[in-house]
């Protein structure tokens, strides 16, 4: 037991040792100061990213600033994917955008998520020009819209696909096939 008490001070000296968690609490002290601690929500340090989830309505204020921000310079949209999850209700559809900084090698993850019913986002192609395709995809395989893209259709599937096929609303096997079953899988 006192072997267990011993090592607390040493984890704790190894974490603030650690550069990357070094920098995610400066980055989140600068987000604080920038853009007020109520505009992020749920922050975590996932796989050593700094990650936290915000509103729709602040996020491209939020990046526009980040963007611009001559201390951290994050000018490289790395990702932006749509996500779906159906069990949290009235959070259903959601995006994560992946910011990074080149020349300071800073990486940011931040999170939006809306209803379903409302599947609306706002475009960041007025920000960076690779949202373009990212948010096609995203309204191609989610269905959430981007009013203000300047070319918002389907860029992977058949136009006339009357629905998205990301979403977790379909089954992922024929239920009538008996050549397939979960014991095969190992499920």
């Amino acid at each position: 037991m006192a072997d267990q008490n011993k090592s607390i001070p040493a984890q704790e000296q190894a974490a603030a040792q650690d550069p990357a968690a070094q920098q995610n609490a400066q980055l989140l002290v600068l987000l604080h100061r920038l853009f007020g601690e109520a505009a992020f929500t749920d922050v975590e340090e996932s796989y050593g990213i700094l990650t936290a989830t915000t509103t729709r309505e602040q996020i491209h204020g939020i990046i526009a600033g980040l963007q611009q921000d001559q201390e951290l310079q994050l000018n490289f949209l790395t990702t932006m994917c749509g996500i779906h999850w159906p069990e949290q209700e009235g959070r259903e559809l959601g995006i994560v955008y992946h910011l990074h900084s080149l020349t300071r090698n800073i990486r940011l993850r931040l999170k939006i998520f809306f209803p379903i019913a409302d599947p609306v986002a706002p475009t960041l192609t007025d920000l960076y020009s690779a949202a373009n395709w990212m948010e096609r995809e995203a309204f191609d395989f989610y269905g959430i819209i981007f009013p203000g893209h300047p070319n918002l259709m389907r860029i992977l599937n058949v136009e006339d696909m009357d629905y998205h096929p990301m979403r977790k609303e379909y089954a992922l096997e024929d239920g009538t096939r008996e050549d397939k079953t979960d014991l095969f899988f190992g499920r």
